[in-house]
């Protein structure tokens, strides 16, 4: 369930909408002022690297050969897993 952010071109109100399905019928009008004048912007992240437990978790950057000739690289960032 994605949520996307919006910005009105009327009045300048920021605000997200909740989309459970591919499909689904909205309404995008802001909630301020009414209007149906939108624009999608882009959200900021929210994950600070290098933080934690006084400053000593940092992401751990993993770099192996996928096949001869080329590389792939991971990166795994600290916290709790999912």
């Amino acid at each position: 369930m994605p949520v996307f952010e919006f910005r009105c071109v009327q009045c300048g109100h920021l605000f997200e909408k909740l989309f459970r399905t591919n499909d689904e019928k909205v309404d995008l009008t802001c909630p301020q002022c009414g209007a149906d004048s939108l624009e999608r912007v882009m959200s900021r992240a929210n994950h600070v690297m290098g933080l934690g437990k006084a400053g000593k978790m940092k992401p751990t950057v993993t770099t192996k050969s996928c096949r001869p000739g080329s590389s792939c690289t991971t990166i795994d960032f600290p916290g709790p897993s999912r």
